[in-house]
């Protein structure tokens, strides 16, 4: 049996509180239920903080209210303060997050106050959360630099990351914030922290700010360390540190280890499919480099099928030849090899056959049945060979 590697998603919360406009509750529901249908496990789901300061996390107890609670997935959330952990608890949280830095400068600039001052402000809320069965998990920042001071001592990440194990938090996140670190800096980082902490109580957090995140954490599993923070399709970053790009994606992330031999138990092609409707929803493109893996796929089928009339959706930051592999939803129509046309186009050709992947989106069934009607009368030979 392959080892294990627990793969913590913060996309719904890391992810979402970097982007600049706001995020209805339907769609964060809507992807946390994806990412639960691709295996993801672990997920950070929601932040009690206030609206007014991250208005990206609105919404956050009616989210947690409403993702599917199934065995084996588990969820947490970030609590700033008591009276983020108070709705925490009513929301129904079984772990929740807290959060310092291994760099003074940036620990004032955010939150005006010293590191220690911040942890002690943290330690009303391990406690409470540990007496009402609360999993407690601690992020440290800036672990291998910091957008003030620049580089940051080993010995100062394993001081920060020891204060909050003593405090309670049963496994201590150490996030690359700016995405300065290489696989060296990580070794040496690591080594630090390890001498004072058991490594299977330490997470991996990088951001691919400088395209580093993979080789940290393929350095990381040399070292022994089994637990990653990744955000899918790459979102993510820091709202407070300037230059930080987003999380490494979490499609990069299981592709790495399902090439190395580990077991993640998250299925990639629907992952993708997360990372796709999430990008949709947002506008934007994806940063996931294993997109290019369904990429091939998708001109293969499209190679192999020449005579096939593929629908599906265009979707931004989503490359047309997945989303004709994964039958995403319908918005445009190829035929081999290579002629395209929208839906609306009155160029229509003697296909032999219609072919329609599966839609993702119930609410487009109607709208597709109009569409491929429309095209099958104008097609001739179309009615004994319409696969619906």
């Amino acid at each position: 049996m392959n080892e294990g590697i627990k793969i913590v998603e913060v996309g719904p919360r890391d992810g979402l509180q970097n982007e600049k406009q706001p995020i209805d509750v339907e769609t964060k529901v809507g992807l946390v239920e994806r990412l639960v249908a691709a295996g993801v496990t672990n997920i950070e789901a929601a932040s009690f903080v206030s609206s007014k300061w991250v208005p990206q996390m609105a919404g956050s107890a009616e989210v947690m209210q409403r993702v599917p609670r199934l065995p084996g997935v588990h969820y947490s959330a970030l609590t700033p303060n008591l009276k983020g952990l108070e709705a925490a608890l009513a929301a129904g949280c079984e772990e929740v997050a807290v959060f310092g830095a291994a760099s003074e400068s940036f620990s004032q600039r955010n939150i005006n106050c010293s590191i220690r001052e911040s942890l002690e402000r943290f330690r009303s809320v391990i406690e409470v959360a540990r007496e009402n069965k609360l999993l407690v998990r601690g992020y440290v920042s800036c672990v291998l630099g910091c957008p003030y001071e620049g580089p940051i001592a080993p010995e100062k990440v394993a001081e920060v990351a020891l204060l909050l194990r003593e405090m309670g938090c049963y496994e201590i996140s150490l996030g690359d914030t700016i995405g300065r670190g290489t696989p060296k800096t990580t070794r040496q980082m690591l080594d630090a922290c390890m001498k004072v902490i058991p490594v299977a109580q330490l997470a991996g957090h990088y951001h691919d700010t400088f395209g580093m995140a993979i080789a940290n954490i393929a350095a990381s599993l040399d070292m022994g360390v089994r637990t990653f923070d990744s955000s899918v399709s790459g979102l993510g970053g820091c709202p407070y540190a300037a230059g930080a790009s987003g999380n490494v994606a979490t499609e990069d992330v299981v592709y790495l280890l399902q090439g190395m031999g580990y077991e993640t138990g998250i299925d990639l092609p629907k992952l993708v499919e997360a990372g796709a409707f999430i990008s949709a929803a947002l506008g934007r493109q994806t940063t996931a480099n294993a997109v290019a893996l369904f990429e091939s796929v998708g001109a293969e089928i499209f190679a192999k099928n020449p005579h096939t009339l593929y629908l599906w959706a265009s979707l931004p930051g989503v490359p047309d030849s997945l989303a004709l592999a994964q039958g995403l939803l319908p918005q445009k129509i190829v035929m081999a090899p290579g002629r395209i046309f929208s839906v609306d186009s009155s160029e229509v050709s003697p296909w032999s056959r219609f072919n329609v992947g599966a839609v993702a989106d119930p609410r487009f069934a109607k709208a597709l049945r109009g569409t491929l009607k429309r095209l099958a009368s104008r097609c001739p030979h179309s009615d004994d060979h319409f696969d619906g």
